[in-house]
């Protein structure tokens, strides 16, 4: 069965590749600020899961009649720190109001998973506790000056600059990231699937 990302993250596919999996890439336009508004008392466990099962689902129509000979994954990711739910900033300006409450300060991050396959489908989102450490304003300006934080959310990235600020994780590292791999193959395991299969046939020296 074709492997099928639907997601436009760098990381996300960078984190399967660095796993031995080379997906085919597809794009959704999910309306996710539409979706979201139409579940305003959801968790944000329940609205990361909402966000890739749209995803997942848009990608698998467009693949079209070879849907059912493909696994098609889908994520999203949000911030939850002193119970504000925070996606990507809206602008430089929200990334540096973020970044002074975030440091020195914890807060988790929550990936829903959506898989489809064939006529199966399953959804779970992992939450992995991430502490930020100190950070002058100085600092904050030259992070937000490099664009980073503006295309992720929480506005940070553990797999980029924002490593330099993260001083432990309570959890799955690779969920910061974008994509839970343990999670996504005890996802498969539950379809039938076994991750292995896509495993690129590497020789080391």
């Amino acid at each position: 069965m074709r492997f099928v990302l639907a997601s436009r993250s760098p990381a996300r596919l960078a984190t399967l590749q660095a796993a031995g999996i080379e997906p085919e890439v597809l794009v959704s336009d999910v309306d996710e600020d539409s979706l979201l508004a139409g579940m305003p008392d959801a968790s944000p466990q329940q609205k990361v899961i909402a966000l890739a099962e749209a995803k997942a689902r848009e990608v698998s129509a467009q693949i079209g009649p070879d849907a059912g000979e493909a696994v098609v994954i889908a994520c999203d990711s949000m911030f939850e720190m002193d119970g504000e739910v925070r996606g990507k900033p809206a602008d430089a300006q929200d990334a540096v109001r973020r970044l002074r409450q975030m440091r020195s300060n914890h807060g988790t991050l929550h990936t829903g998973h959506h898989v489809i396959a064939g006529e199966r489908s399953a959804s779970a989102a992992a939450s992995t506790e991430v502490h930020i450490g100190p950070m002058t304003d100085e600092e904050i300006a030259a992070y937000v000056a490099t664009g980073e934080p503006l295309h992720v959310a929480g506005s940070f990235t553990i797999d980029g600059l924002g490593g330099w600020f993260i001083e432990k994780l309570e959890g799955d590292h690779t969920n910061v990231v974008g994509i839970s791999l343990p999670l996504v193959r005890r996802m498969l395991l539950d379809l039938d699937i076994d991750i292995t299969q896509y495993f690129n046939k590497l020789s080391y020296a």
